[in-house]
């Protein structure tokens, strides 16, 4: 069973796309909390995403580019906004398709299930998804989701370029200089203090999969991932 967010601010609307999802086997989470969509998202762990334009506070746009600094799980626009632009918009903010309103609802299911199949189903299953596995645990680079077992949690962006650097070098101690070089692109620098948030928040992630104390920091070096979750199995 596969989960789509419904980000609508009709409830008409948003309730038809629901008992329609609900009819194909799937769940659709309705939001109702526009000022913390991206919450909602990452407490939910959605599938595909169907996302409005016009929303109070802020627009699908923004929101779009929020999720996608967690996720790359599809984004479907929908909207009453039928201009070439906003279509354009709506790609370069990160969005998949778009569907304009009014809608045939057997076709926003048809977008969902071509979706779904592009990145989890049959077309995925020919595309041989990079992961990066050591001890047992696996990222998920594309997914930006890091597993154990039955286990997953998402990731940001700069989270994923971490674990990964750390899984890559397990047991090995990694400088400071190599994950800010790793971390540092054109358009964010990133400093001594903000490497050691995001480290912070890997620690949390990875407590979250039941990992405890696995992730050292190396006094005046960098850090080491140690695999202290195979002492569990």
């Amino acid at each position: 069973m596969y989960r789509i967010m419904i980000v609508e601010d009709d409830p008409k609307i948003a309730e038809l796309l629901q008992s329609y999802i609900t009819k194909y086997g799937d769940e659709g989470v309705i939001v109702s909390d526009f000022e913390h969509v991206l919450d909602k998202f990452q407490e939910t762990q959605v599938h595909v995403v169907l996302m409005d334009i016009n929303l109070p506070s802020f627009d699908g746009f923004y929101w779009c580019r929020q999720i996608r600094t967690v996720s790359t799980c599809p984004i479907i626009f929908i909207s009453a906004r039928n201009g070439e632009m906003d279509q354009v918009r709506a790609i370069e903010n990160g969005g998949d398709d778009y569907i304009t309103k009014p809608f045939h609802y057997e076709v926003v299911m048809a977008k969902i299930r071509s979706q779904l199949r592009r990145v989890y189903g049959d077309y995925a299953a020919k595309m041989k998804e990079r992961t990066v596995e050591n001890a047992g645990i696996i990222l998920y680079p594309e997914r930006m989701e890091l597993h154990l077992k039955d286990k997953m949690v998402p990731l940001t962006r700069k989270e994923t370029i971490l674990m990964e650097t750390l899984i890559e070098r397990c047991q090995r101690i990694v400088s400071r200089e190599t994950i800010l070089e790793k971390l540092w692109d054109d358009d964010t620098f990133v400093d001594d203090n903000t490497l050691s948030v995001n480290m912070t928040r890997i620690r949390k992630k990875m407590a979250e999969l039941g990992i405890e104390d696995a992730l050292e920091t190396i006094r005046g070096v960098g850090y080491r991932l140690s695999a202290k979750w195979q002492d569990k199995e």
